[in-house]
């Protein structure tokens, strides 16, 4: 989870500024965190206690309304009694890696994670993202196996994985769809050789880089273990203090060291 909080801090300068090159700064001076982390914290907190996602995302996006969410999500947060809005959107997937850190089987993944969508993005594309993101979270970390990986998420959800982030690179803009995200952050995790290369992947791709990275970065930091003490200080230096005790006593619990 770390990982993917860690991904939304480096990639944050890069959405307004995006970039097709994988030489950048890792943590620009104007990085920080933004609404991913916020809502990953959301949903860590709630599988800490009730499994009461809403309730959770809620609660935390409201004390944070300025953290960068987009203007249908900002109107569920005002709501008070807020309603799924059929959104196919991004923050469904960029939100559900403490999902696949969670649970045990890939069949409950899959059902929590469809809980952790449904409270928002309840289209079909909004669910299907968080179920590939979290389902490739607990691949990684309980097999370890990038080929498998690779063919769970194409059987089941039907993403084309076939591409490398080199054949995606120059033709790709921003975009803040599932359908138009999720797949292309996996494969940048696909296409790795460490956690760093993965995150630098997403953010060369030149979209919605934070997003991207927060994706690419559960899965990366599933697969290959914990971050550096590097990054895991910085996310803990841009974290406010009640977000970061946690996501750390998330990690205590389900971090990748304890996988």
């Amino acid at each position: 989870m770390i990982g993917a909080i860690a991904g939304d801090i480096i990639g944050s300068f890069y959405e307004r500024y995006q970039i097709k090159t994988k030489r950048f700064p890792l943590f620009h001076p104007q990085c920080c965190f933004t609404d991913d982390s916020v809502l990953t914290v959301a949903i860590a907190k709630a599988v800490l206690s009730d499994r009461n996602y809403l309730k959770a995302v809620w609660e935390t996006g409201r004390r944070y309304p300025h953290a960068g969410y987009g203007g249908s999500f900002i109107r569920w947060l005002r709501s008070i009694d807020p309603k799924p809005y059929n959104s196919w959107g991004n923050g469904s997937a960029m939100r559900v890696s403490p999902v696949g850190f969670a649970f045990d089987s890939a069949e409950l993944v899959l059902q929590e994670a469809e809980r952790t969508a449904e409270i928002s993005h309840n289209h079909p594309e909004g669910v299907k993202g968080a179920q590939a993101t979290a389902l490739a979270v607990f691949l990684a970390r309980t097999t370890r196996n990038k080929s498998l990986i690779r063919k769970e998420v194409v059987d089941r959800f039907g993403y084309d994985l076939n591409r490398t982030v080199d054949d995606i690179r120059p033709f790709y803009g921003f975009d803040v769809s599932c359908q138009g995200t999720v797949p292309e952050a996996i494969i940048s995790f696909l296409d790795a050789n460490s956690y760093e290369d993965a995150v630098r992947n997403a953010v060369s791709l030149g979209g919605d880089s934070d997003t991207l990275a927060c994706i690419t970065g559960g899965i990366a930091e599933a697969y290959y273990g914990p971050v550096s003490l590097r990054i895991l200080n910085k996310v803990k230096e841009c974290l406010p203090e009640d977000l970061w005790m946690i996501a750390e006593k998330f990690c205590n619990k389900y971090g990748t060291e304890n996988s």
